[in-house]
């Protein structure tokens, strides 16, 4: 695979008149956007800024046939025979919202979740067992490895409705077993839901395959551009939801005492939609499928063994997650003893380029349980490479140099290399309240990253 090249797509990547290319290693919570991508976007609007399904005009024909283009183009690279089992909606969080208010609650049915879930996959649930009394389950994974076979079976024993997990973790970067999941709950009447996120983008999925009924994506961690997510569902599951929204594009007819609602999918995307943004995602796709998610994943492998095997010499840096970077190979998510994660963060951008997340992940839960203040996340893709992974080696070995441990001896107390979980942050602050809390940048106190630690070597 030749990263230069496909770096030489991304207009984000290009080196500034002064200075080094930036190092973006935050893909897990955005990806960037190539320019195939964005010139398919822009083509909508100066080629045939049509509506779709309305007017008869050739603008209208165009944008119609690209946009139903997309949909086929989704399932086939999901896996899914049918295009009409692709939805299109804003993102992976719209897609589980409409699973979680569209099923046909009762009192006291039962959902299964992780306790490593992102908020998009805990609030739905939450609201509904405060406001339709359904319960829920939490199946508590094991730090030493991402599932436990039998870990649904007390659960299911019980009687569940639907079991919602993750497929890989913007956490840690851990995949879970999905076919087996799939066939345990099937077998004892339940369907299933996998937020798709952090895998679709990396590996090959087969939906029909593996008999999953619904699979949340997002666009934006997929080359795509923000606003544009699909819900992927097998078509007798989606039969069954209720839409979110009703309004135009939604019927077949109405009159002033009732009306007729259209098939899936298109019963579920009401009003104008996203052309633009549904046409550069189904570019995006195009360009996934040139590069090969099999070269992609090795790719992502090299770079995060390469970080893994520098760092694993520091006592201080505690990782989360499986130990082998072949198990976790979009993620490496680490604390370092000593130092607030978002300020590590700053430390990494300003003195060094690097692009980083810190806080919370939107799994605050996880945090919570254990009452911990965050982490700092570094995120692979396709277009990162050795250069990148030694530029975050290099801020990292300088910020251990300038700030000291909490102990002595200048260790964490967890062992070098090993699958930690994240010690507590060195202050209370940026790291566990406020804006960070919130998944956003800390505030800057004295100046920026650079500032606070006397300066930067890059």
């Amino acid at each position: 695979m030749n990263v230069a090249r496909i770096r030489a797509d991304f207009p984000a990547l290009a080196a500034p008149a002064s200075g080094p290319a930036p190092v973006y290693l935050d893909s897990a919570c955005m990806s960037l956007v190539p320019t195939p991508v964005l010139r398919a976007m822009e083509a909508y609007y100066r080629e045939y800024p049509g509506c779709a399904g309305r007017s008869l005009h050739r603008f209208a024909a165009q944008v119609g046939a690209r946009y139903e283009g997309a949909r086929e183009r989704f399932a086939r690279f999901l896996g899914r025979r049918d295009p009409r089992s692709i939805v299109f909606v804003r993102n992976a969080t719209e897609a589980i919202n409409l699973v979680g208010q569209g099923l046909p609650w009762k009192r006291g049915d039962r959902v299964v979740i992780s306790d490593r879930e992102h908020n998009s996959n805990l609030v739905v649930w939450q609201r509904l067992a405060a406001e339709r009394g359904i319960r829920i389950e939490v199946v508590r994974l094991p730090d030493d490895r991402p599932w436990d076979d039998e870990a649904l079976e007390a659960p299911l024993a019980r009687g569940v409705r639907l079991v919602s997990l993750f497929h890989t973790s913007n956490l840690d970067g851990s995949t879970l077993p999905v076919r087996a999941i799939t066939e345990r709950a099937h077998d004892r009447g339940a369907k299933v839901l996998f937020d798709g996120c952090q895998a679709a983008p990396h590996r090959r999925v087969d939906l029909d395959g593996t008999g999953i009924d619904f699979y949340a994506v997002s666009a934006h961690k997929m080359l795509g551009p923000t606003g544009i997510g699909v819900l992927a569902a097998d078509p007798r599951a989606l039969a069954e939801l209720r839409p979110l929204t009703l309004g135009g594009e939604t019927v077949e007819r109405t009159t002033l005492d009732g009306h007729v609602l259209r098939p899936p999918p298109h019963r579920f995307e009401a009003g104008l939609q996203n052309y633009a943004g549904v046409i550069g995602a189904g570019a995006a796709l195009d360009y996934l499928d040139s590069v090969g998610l099999d070269a992609i994943e090795s790719q992502q492998r090299s770079v995060n063994a390469r970080v893994s095997r520098a760092l694993a010499a520091y006592p201080r840096v505690g990782r989360l997650g499986p130990p082998d970077p072949a198990d976790r190979p979009s993620i490496f998510a680490f604390t370092l003893d000593g130092i607030d994660p978002n300020d590590a963060a700053l430390f990494l951008d300003e003195g060094h380029g690097v692009m980083v997340r810190s806080g919370l992940h939107c799994v605050h839960s996880y945090y919570a349980a254990r009452g911990l203040s965050g982490n700092v996340r570094a995120s692979f893709y396709l277009y990162n490479d050795r250069d990148d992974a030694d530029a975050l080696v290099r801020g990292i070995e300088e910020l251990l140099d300038r700030v000291p441990g909490r102990r002595a001896t200048g260790t964490s107390g967890a062992k070098a290399g090993s699958s930690t979980r994240p010690g507590p942050a060195r202050r209370r602050g940026a790291g566990s309240r406020g804006a960070a809390s919130r998944s956003a940048p800390p505030r800057r106190r004295g100046g920026r990253g650079r500032a606070a630690y006397g300066g930067g070597s890059g």
